[in-house]
């Protein structure tokens, strides 16, 4: 259903409650108010303002030079252009390094930028930080997984959680951040049996990027599901564009195929 005809604003109980009905949920990023209002038209349910836009659209090689006001000025954007849509932002590399920086930040995003609800990567020390944060009122998206700000911790852009042990640490971090406050958690590149686990055990909301068919919902890079991404493309990923030939409807049809469970499929999954 488009925007034109169901306005009401998506919320964070909106999404637990597609979790418990087992109803899929849908997300993109956007970066810009224009693609933001086209992304908003198709019924999407979140719009993520990932600071993967270091990569698409500033051209770094990772997503480290992101900015806290890079930030801000790609979220206010993407604010004005949506109506419907549960907008969230992702906070930048070393902005959350402290609870009083990660306050500050999460204040710029929210205030400033006009999120809804902030994006922190990793377990941890950052189990904290999004207790802190949520005693504030902020709400916050956990992430896990391959976690791009860590890159050169991880020793590149690799696949997480391919045993038993990476696996319980992961399910313990995870554990441990909903009980922090979190109230949805991104999952990236992590075999589809672990996450489809995971999710079950989890009471919030999962929403999986390259983590297979059995997680609460999948998020995409907005260029990547158009193959408009320079170089090689993820393989969990998809050309809508190519089928579709036409902007609005490739990002229709992600969301359709998003929401009756035809995307991903398994040439889609890296690992089982």
């Amino acid at each position: 259903m488009s925007s034109t005809t169901a306005t009401k604003s998506v919320t964070i109980r909106d999404l637990l409650a597609k979790k418990q009905a087992g109803e899929p949920i849908s997300m993109l990023t956007a970066y810009d108010a224009s693609f933001a209002r086209r992304i908003d038209a198709t019924g999407i349910d979140t719009v993520l303002v990932g600071d993967s836009l270091g990569n698409v659209i500033l051209g770094h090689d990772t997503t480290l030079p992101v900015t806290v006001s890079d930030m801000v000025h790609h979220v206010s954007a993407v604010h004005r252009g949506i109506q419907r849509a549960l907008l969230i932002a992702d906070m930048p590399f070393l902005s959350y390094s402290s609870e009083a920086t990660a306050v500050h930040s999460a204040q710029r995003l929210l205030g400033e930028g006009g999120a809804s609800m902030v994006k922190l990567e990793g377990g941890g020390i950052t189990v904290a930080i999004v207790h802190a944060l949520c005693q504030q009122g902020v709400a916050v998206c956990a992430h896990l997984g391959l976690t791009p700000q860590h890159v050169h911790q991880l020793g590149g852009f690799r696949y997480q959680g391919k045993n038993d042990d990476a696996q319980q640490l992961m399910r313990e971090q995870a554990l441990a951040l909903q009980a922090a406050g979190a109230s949805m958690l991104v999952l990236e590149c992590v075999p589809e049996a672990f996450a489809g686990a995971l999710a079950t055990e989890l009471t919030i909301p999962v929403i999986g990027i390259g983590a297979g068919r059995e997680v609460d919902g999948q998020v995409l890079v907005l260029y990547d599901m158009l193959g408009i991404t320079t170089g090689r493309r993820p393989g969990f990923s998809q050309d809508f564009l190519a089928d579709s030939g036409d902007v609005q409807a490739a990002l229709q049809a992600y969301v359709d195929a998003v929401h009756q469970r035809r995307f991903p499929q398994a040439q889609h999954v890296l690992a089982k």
